[in-house]
C-alpha cells in the first residue's frame, strides 16, 4: 500500500492506501477556536433548549423561531458560512463540533439541520449571487426559517420520480402544484427548497429546484404529522396549488435539480452523523449515570458485568464513529484549503459523498444501538416517560430514514467505489490485481507483536484486503450488472464501513494515546473483524462456486487471521471510567 497525504487524498482512497497519520483530525487535535465554538453550542444546548423541551413538544413554534433566531445570533447557524453572507467563515470541523453539540436534543437538532444543512447549502452550492444575497444572510441570522422539500407520498427514495410539476408561464415565472411530505419546519418555515418537474412539452419533465417564499400565492401547510418521536419537530406536507414562483427563484438550472438535492444530501449526511455522535454521547451520560445510581442487592448495576459489558460497547461504538466523523471533516477540510467558493465546497462534497454515506448508516445505527441499551439499563424505568430514556429511543429511530434510507446508502457506498473504479478516479482495478497475485502466492504471516495496538493495526491492514477482495469480486462477477446485486452490495458496504471504521478508530487511538483509547480502538478491531469475516463468507459464496470459492475462503482465512484480544478486560477498564465519570469518557 502507498501513502497518500491529506491534501492529495481522494475519497474512499483509503481503502488502498496507507493513511498519513499526522494530518488525520481528530477529536484531540481540534483548534483552541473549535474549542470555543463548542463551548459556546453547549451551553447554548444546555441553558436555553433543553429548558425549553416541554414547550417545544407542546408545538410551541414561536418558541422554536426565537431558539433559531438565538443560535443565529450566536453564530452557530453560520459557522462555515462566508463572513460576506453573515456568517463566522470557519470550517466543516467547527461545523462538525456544533453538530454534535445539538445533536444533544433530538428534536431542537432535525429544526437546525433543516436550516444549516438543507436550506443553506443549497443555496452557497448552487445560488446565484442575488439568491445568496437575498436569502443566507436571513437564514444564517436566525431571522428567516429554512426547509426542503424532495420526498413525496409515492417518491421517498426514488426522488427523481416526483410527481409535482412547474409550469412555465409566458412572463417566464412558474406555476407549481403538487404536495411535499414530511417536510421539516414545514409549519412555520418562511423559505422552501422545492423540487418539481418542469413541463415543456417534455413527456417526463425535467427535474428542477426552486426557492419557493411562504407568502408567495398558492404556497401552504398541511396539519402536523403525529410521529412516533421528535415530537418538538414541525414536520408537515406543503401543498402548492397554481403557486407562483418567479423565474430568478430557480435554483441552479431547470432540469439539474438532481445535482442540487444529491449534493445537498452529501453534506446533510455528515451532519446527521454529527448529531447522532453527540446525541449518543448524552444518553451514554445518562446511561452511565443512572447505571451508578441504581442499586440492585445492594450494589450499583454498574459493578455488575452484563451492564458494564453494555456500557463499554456504547462508547466503543461511538468512538468509532467520532473517529471516522474527525477525520472525514479534515479531509473535506484539506481538500478546501480555507475556500468558501461554491465551486470548492460543492467538490469536496462530491469527493467524500462515499464517506458522507458511511457517516449516515454508521451514525444513525450506533444510536440506535445506544438508546436501545440506555432503556435496557433503566429497566422498568425506561419504559416510562418519567425518565428521558423512552423519549430517546423513539427520537432516534428516524434518523435511519433520513438522508435517504440506511438501504440506499449501503448500495450507493460500494456503488460509488465501482463507478470511480471504472473511471480510473480510484486505481482499485489495479490493487484487486495485485491482491489477486497476492493470494495466490501467500507469504509469510508478520510476526505477532505484544503491544495491543500494533495487533489491531495488523489486523486493520488485513480488512482493507478484504474489502478490496470482495468489491473486486463483485465488479468482476457483474460488470455493468452489479447494481442489481443488491444483497451482494450491502455485504459489501458492511466490510467497507467496518473498514474505515476500524482504521479511523486505531489511527485516533495511536495519536491520542493512553489505555483508554487503546481500550476502546482494540475493542472494535476486534469485533469488526469478526464481523468482515462473516460478511465476506456471505458475500463470496454468492458470487462464486466451486475451486473459485474454495480458493477465495482460503484467502479469506488467511487474511482474517487475527488473535483475539481479551475484550472482558478491556472493556470493563472503559466501563469503570464512564461509571466513575458519568459522562462519555473521551
Amino acid at each position: 500500500m502507498t501513502t497518500t497525504t491529506t491534501s492529495t487524498v481522494r475519497g474512499g482512497a483509503w481503502l488502498i492506501d496507507e493513511a498519513d497519520e499526522s494530518g488525520v483530525l481528530t477529536p484531540e487535535r481540534l483548534s483552541e477556536e473549535h474549542r470555543l465554538i463548542e463551548r459556546t453550542a453547549d451551553e447554548f444546548i444546555a441553558n436555553e433548549v433543553v429548558p425549553a423541551i416541554e414547550r417545544l413538544e407542546a408545538k410551541d413554534w414561536s418558541l422554536a423561531r426565537s431558539l433559531v433566531r438565538r443560535a443565529g445570533e450566536l453564530g452557530l447557524l453560520g459557522t462555515d458560512v462566508p463572513e460576506a453572507l453573515g456568517g463566522v467563515e470557519l470550517d466543516k470541523a467547527a461545523a462538525l463540533v456544533v453538530g454534535e453539540s445539538v445533536g444533544r436534543c433530538a428534536s431542537f437538532a432535525t429544526t437546525f439541520g433543516a436550516q444549516t444543512g438543507l436550506a443553506v447549502t443549497p443555496l452557497l452550492c448552487f445560488g446565484s449571487d442575488e439568491q445568496k444575497r437575498r436569502y443566507v444572510p436571513r437564514l444564517v441570522a436566525g431571522e428567516m426559517v429554512g426547509a426542503y422539500a424532495l420526498s413525496e407520498s409515492g417518491s421517498g427514495s426514488d426522488a427523481l420520480s416526483a410527481r409535482a410539476r412547474a409550469a412555465r408561464q409566458p412572463d417566464g415565472s412558474f406555476l407549481l402544484n403538487g404536495e411535499k411530505m414530511w417536510i421539516t419546519n414545514g409549519g412555520f418555515a418562511d423559505v422552501f427548497i422545492v423540487f418539481a418537474k418542469v413541463v415543456d412539452g417534455t413527456e417526463d419533465g425535467q427535474f428542477t429546484a426552486f426557492i419557493v417564499e411562504r407568502g408567495f400565492p398558492g404556497v401552504g401547510s398541511g396539519n402536523e404529522e403525529h410521529k412516533m418521536g421528535l415530537h418538538g419537530s414541525s414536520t408537515t406536507p406543503l401543498i402548492l396549488h397554481d403557486a407562483r414562483v418567479p423565474a430568478e427563484n430557480v435554483l441552479g438550472e431547470v432540469g439539474k435539480g438532481h445535482k442540487v438535492a444529491f449534493n445537498v444530501l452529501n453534506y446533510g449526511r455528515f451532519k446527521l452523523g454529527a448529531m447522532c455522535s453527540g446525541g449518543a454521547q448524552g444518553v451514554i451520560a445518562q446511561a452511565a449515570a443512572y447505571a451508578a445510581e441504581r442499586k440492585q442487592f445492594g450494589q450499583p448495576i454498574a459493578s455488575f458485568g452484563a451492564i458494564r459489558q453494555k456500557l463499554a460497547e456504547m462508547v466503543v461504538r461511538e468512538y468509532a464513529v467520532e473517529a471516522m466523523l474527525y477525520r472525514t471533516a479534515g479531509l473535506i477540510d484539506s481538500t478546501l484549503q480555507g475556500s468558501h467558493s461554491s465551486e470548492a465546497v460543492l467538490a469536496a462534497l462530491e469527493e467524500f459523498a462515499i464517506e458522507a454515506s458511511i457517516l449516515k448508516v454508521a451514525s444513525s445505527e450506533m444510536i440506535d444501538f445506544v438508546v436501545d441499551e440506555n432503556v435496557q439499563i433503566h429497566g422498568g424505568n425506561g419504559f416510562v416517560n418519567d425518565y428521558p430514556a423512552e423519549g430517546h429511543y423513539r427520537d432516534a429511530r428516524v434518523n435511519r430514514i433520513f438522508e435517504g434510507t440506511n438501504e440506499i446508502n449501503r448500495l450507493l457506498i460500494p456503488g460509488m467505489l465501482a463507478k470511480r473504479a471504472a473511471k480510473g478516479g480510484l486505481p482499485l482495478i489495479a490493487a484487486a490485481r495485485r491482491l489477486q497475485d497476492e493470494i495466490l502466492t501467500p507469504s509469510m504471516p508478520a510476526p505477532a507483536s505484544d503491544v495491543l495496538l500494533d495487533g489491531a493495526r495488523s489486523a486493520v491492514v488485513n480488512m482493507k484486503k478484504v474489502g478490496l477482495m470482495i468489491l473486486g469480486t463483485a465488479m468482476q462477477t457483474y460488470g455493468t450488472k452489479l447494481a442489481d446485486e443488491q444483497e451482494v452490495l450491502t455485504r459489501a458496504a458492511d466490510v467497507i464501513m467496518d473498514v474505515f471504521a476500524a482504521e479511523s478508530a486505531v489511527i485516533r487511538a495511536g495519536i491520542a494515546g493512553g489505555p483508554l483509547h487503546e481500550a476502546a480502538a482494540c475493542v472494535f478491531v476486534n469485533d469488526a473483524a469478526g464481523r468482515v469475516e462473516l460478511a465476506a463468507r456471505d458475500g463470496l459464496a454468492a458470487m462464486a462456486e466451486g475451486d473459485t470459492l474454495r480458493t477465495l475462503l482460503a484467502a479469506l482465512k488467511r487474511l482474517m487471521k487475527v488473535t483475539p484480544v481479551n475484550t472482558v478486560a478491556l472493556r470493563r477498564r472503559i466501563a469503570d471510567a464512564v461509571a466513575e465519570r458519568r459522562v462519555y469518557p473521551f
